[in-house]
């Protein structure tokens, strides 16, 4: 191994250490009380060390997030690989999103603060585009999904992108965990189980898209079989409620 090569490896294996240090003291302390000099001293190393792999705590944090995004990836895939419908799977992208918070909230909460203006732009340039490209697969996950359904003749664009449909049940998807996130908020009215009547609303949205087949959202007892369906066949080593 060449000088360079193991210069390269020893910079990578002590970012790691930085990022593992962060996750336990987040876990310990809460996102909030993150201190970029009790990394550094959890890990034996100068602040100083800790600046030269992140420019500020805004930028450790972006790269936690990149970092943690493969547990979701992990998740869209299995259902990118299902073996169903096209208007099953985009619903089984919600539910795995929905799995990702239920079993990975730290790394939800992360994500959601990452991605706050305050600190995205407080960011460096460079930590961005990391981030922004460690989360490519979970977009191209759904672009696919989409494109099928037009190929197949499940979905007609009318005049949209494959980007631009997605960006409906993202949005969906995304707006629901931060209402639910935000303590109070749901308690002001009578909204029941938030996340199955978010599954209601999207599929009003495919329906409204009349993306096939169509799907009656009033029913409950389809709506369980079909949430149950995707959990056994899809997440069944994974507990899914």
């Amino acid at each position: 191994m060449g000088t360079k090569e193991r210069r390269v490896r020893e910079v990578a294996g002590r970012e790691h250490l930085f990022l593992d240090a962060a996750r336990d003291l987040i876990r310990q302390d809460g996102l909030l009380n993150l201190q970029m000099a009790r990394i550094a001293e959890k890990c034996d190393y100068a602040v100083g060390t800790l600046y030269q792999h992140f420019a500020s705590k805004e930028d450790l944090l972006v790269a936690l997030s990149a970092d943690n995004s493969q547990h979701r990836v992990d998740l869209f895939r299995r259902v990118g690989e299902w073996k169903a419908g096209t208007r099953d799977r985009m619903v089984g992208i919600a539910v795995a999103d929905l799995m990702f918070v239920k079993l990975y909230p730290e790394h939800f909460r992360l994500a959601q603060l990452a991605f706050t203006e305050v600190v995205w732009k407080a960011a460096s340039p460079e930590r961005r585009r990391m981030a922004l490209e460690a989360g490519e697969p979970l977009g191209q996950i759904c672009d696919n999904i989409v494109e099928e359904a037009v190929r197949c003749g499940d979905l007609r664009l009318k005049g949209m992108t494959p980007q631009e449909v997605g960006l409906g049940p993202w949005a969906l998807t995304i707006g629901t965990h931060t209402i639910v996130h935000v303590d109070g908020v749901l308690e002001q009215g009578d909204i029941g189980d938030p996340y199955r009547l978010m599954t209601r609303h999207l599929h009003y949205l495919l329906n409204g898209l009349d993306w096939q087949p169509l799907f009656d959202p009033s029913d409950e007892a389809a709506l369980d079989r079909m949430i149950k369906g995707i959990c056994t066949e899809v997440f069944n080593d994974i507990v899914c409620q």
